[in-house]
Formats: structure tokens, sequence, C-alpha cells
């Protein structure tokens, strides 16, 4: 669409990252939907595959579990990464990151990889 609006942009990034719709009404929602995902991660330059390996090394880094977490499940489930790869990057991640940081990002993946593997199965 020529005059795609942030709010647009937003919307079918956040589909693209996570694989699900937002209707937003409350002011953060609204900023996360117009700002971060209609402008930051609809800018062109990095692929979203690219900035969520950014993301994921930096929420792990700084120990944001919680939202390497979020990064790393929604990464599995739109085919973005292999149980095999993200296993990789924990290990690379444990050398750079530090070992506990890894480690519970670690239990993270494998919690991840198990329900994967549930609902393939």
């Amino acid at each position: 669409m020529a005059d795609e609006t942030a709010r647009d942009r937003g919307k079918e990034m956040m589909r693209a990252v996570y694989g699900w719709d937002i209707e937003p009404d409350k002011p953060f929602e609204v900023a996360t939907v117009d700002h971060l995902f209609g402008e930051v991660w609809a800018e062109g330059e990095l692929t979203v595959k690219e900035r969520r390996l950014l993301l994921l090394g930096l929420t792990v880094g700084t120990g944001q579990i919680d939202v390497a977490g979020l990064q790393a499940d929604a990464a599995m489930k739109l085919g973005e990464f292999t149980a095999e790869e993200l296993r990789s990057m924990t290990v690379f991640l444990a050398h750079y990151a530090g070992w506990p940081r890894a480690a519970a990002f670690n239990s993270q993946v494998e919690q991840i990889i198990a329900r994967n593997d549930k609902t393939e199965g």
C-alpha cells in the first residue's frame, strides 16, 4: 500500500516478528506498534532474523532472559531457527554473556524445544 501508515507497518511487522496480531488501544501498546515496530523494526537495512539475533545477544547479555525466551520462542515457531541452532547460540553466548545467564537462557530454550516437539508430534 502506497500510503501505508506507521500503524499498518507496525502491525504487519509484529506479525512477521511474533506471528500474531495486536489492536493497540493503550498508550504503551500504541507506541510499541507505531514506533518500535512501524519504524524501528520496519527500517529496511536488516532482516527480521538479523534483528532477532542482535536482540537475543543483547537480552541474554543483560540478563533479560524472559525477553530472550520470547524471542527464541517466536523464532522457532516462525521457522527462523532450529532447535540445534538455538542450542548452539546458547553455548556461544555463554562465553560472552556469562555462564549463569546462558544457563538461564538454556532452560528457556529447552522448554521451548520441548513445547514445539509436543505440537509437532
